[in-house]
């Protein structure tokens, strides 16, 4: 579905980020970044189709999550953010609910 990959953790842990069509956007092209932490890859997808993306697969590691990105999601209650792709270093990462609440302001 999009550029995807994962690292695992030194406590065994996974991170997984995806390049996913922003599903609050209908169809305009835009894209998010999402990432999350599980125990393993399945889960943390699982944890993804659970929230209503479907169609989610990651084949490969062809864009494994950023230092940033995992600091981003190893410090959030939930361990599940995302932010617009391409990534904007001015853009902070929300938590998951925001994504299906609809366009976010710009923070600059």
């Amino acid at each position: 579905m999009g550029a995807g990959g994962f690292c695992k953790l030194p406590d065994g842990s996974v991170v997984v980020a995806l390049t996913l069509p922003n599903p609050a956007a209908c169809g305009e092209g835009q894209k998010v970044r999402v990432v999350v932490q599980a125990r393993n890859r399945a889960r943390a997808l699982t944890r993804l189709r659970n929230l209503g993306l479907r169609a989610v697969y990651l084949r490969g590691n062809v864009a494994p999550p950023t230092p940033d990105e995992i600091t981003a999601v190893l410090h959030h209650p939930e361990s599940l953010v995302w932010r617009t792709a391409p990534d904007d270093a001015r853009e902070l990462y929300h938590p998951i609910k925001a994504l299906f609440r609809g366009p976010v302001a710009q923070r600059t």
